[in-house]
């Protein structure tokens, strides 16, 4: 890997009235912008774990924070910088991003790796297996790192914050960043964001609280976040709450997760190649039953509030063929699982005398549905996956559910 180092303390150091730091650091990112305008590639990057690498220097006294770029809204740049504009995700380097946010320095000392540079909706399973393996062997060979930062896209940003939750098997901080706006755009939200993030990464107050999630000053979950609308602002957690926020101190705490997650997780990805695959339904009115196509799925997750009867119907059959349907509240907010077999079998023990006691009879009889608890449907997709990658028992599937 190749090693670019810039050297920002000096300059800062060497100028002393506070008037100048500010017109220097507001310089800064305007050159920042107008370099990523000259040089930025049209086409977006593939992704790959073969990653360039940089550091910014920093006294040796204060923590060392890796920050992992992959792309997104927050490297973005416009072809008309400082307006609302449309722009082009994924075009500033990693070590573009630092350089642009003042007194970095005073804060950690920072690594930086591109592990790609691509809109957010260009990450899935792959992505999230290469990136999980580099956070893992990292926070394994490296015990001199405090934490880590990765910089994402929005879009898809909740979905790699939850598989990462799941499967980095180390209780030191994984915090994810993005921004709703470009890096050239008005009012970029990017910059201070991802001052929060490297504050929360450098933290030991964030030690021990899973993979987090940090926009707009607010510490989440990566259990519980979700883009609700794209503007500033847009990220929310549903109704538990947030665990904290972050301050001019650094991160403040006041909850954490209770759930699996870090050195109590059950999911090793170092020797898988590949996840097992899961597709995603939705439930609705009038709906006749997942049109489903030859290899069947391992596991299929519904969004829904209740099935028609054909959906009935047909997921039972799919069940009955070894594929696992898991069921979650489009809204992700239900806490109560699906019935369990013991719940049923007070339905069950008469013979059947009505249509709906013949379907109870069917449904016994057949494979459960898995039932979530407090997960969007995509996330309850990806603890399928992974679930999948230990067991394929009902029973062995809804007790990893019931604890991560």
């Amino acid at each position: 890997m190749t090693s670019v180092h810039v050297r920002r303390a000096s300059r800062v150091r060497h100028r002393s009235p506070a008037r100048a730091v500010v017109v220097r650091g507001i310089a800064s990112i305007a050159g920042v912008v107008a370099a990523s305008v000259c040089t930025a590639p049209m086409a977006v990057a593939q992704s790959t774990t073969t990653s360039s690498s940089s550091s910014v220097a920093a006294p040796a006294a204060l923590p060392t924070v890796l920050v992992i770029a992959t792309g997104g809204t927050i490297a973005g740049t416009q072809d008309r910088p400082g307006t609302t504009a449309s722009y082009r995700a994924g075009q500033l380097t990693a070590a573009q991003l630092l350089a642009s946010v003042p007194f970095l320095d005073r804060i950690a000392r920072l690594e930086a790796e591109q592990f790609s540079n691509v809109p957010s909706t260009f990450i899935g399973p792959v992505e999230w297996l290469a990136l999980a393996k580099r956070v893992n062997t990292v926070l394994r060979e490296r015990p001199d790192i405090a934490g880590i930062v990765v910089t994402h896209g929005t879009s898809r940003l909740e979905e790699t914050a939850f598989f990462l939750h799941c499967t980095v098997r180390s209780d030191r901080p994984v915090v994810l960043v993005g921004a709703q706006r470009p890096a050239t755009g008005l009012s970029a939200d990017g910059p201070v964001n991802l001052l929060g993030a490297i504050r929360t990464a450098a933290s030991p107050a964030a030690v021990g609280k899973g993979v987090l999630v940090t926009l707009d000053d607010r510490l989440v979950a990566a259990r519980d976040v979700r883009k609700q609308y794209a503007r500033v602002g847009g990220f929310g957690e549903g109704e538990m709450g947030i665990l904290g926020t972050v301050t001019g101190e650094g991160p403040v705490f006041f909850y954490a997760p209770v759930r699996r997650f870090g050195r109590a997780s059950e999911f090793d990805v170092a020797t898988l190649d590949s996840l097992p695959t899961v597709e995603l339904h939705m439930s609705y009115p009038g709906n006749a039953g997942p049109r489903v196509t030859l290899p069947l799925p391992a596991g299929i997750v519904v969004a829904s509030t209740g099935f028609t009867r054909s959906e009935t119907d047909a997921f039972r059959a799919l069940r009955e063929k070894g594929v696992l349907v898991a069921t979650a509240f489009p809204s992700g907010d239900q806490v109560d699982r699906a019935a369990s077999r013991e719940d049923t079998d007070l339905d069950t023990l008469r013979p059947p005398t009505t249509l709906l006691d013949s379907l109870r009879l069917l449904e016994r009889r057949a494979p459960p549905t898995i039932g979530t608890q407090h997960l969007t449907p995509a996330k309850a997709r990806i603890l399928l996956m992974l679930a999948l990658t230990r067991t394929r028992e009902p029973r062995g599937v809804q007790r990893i559910f019931a604890e991560y």
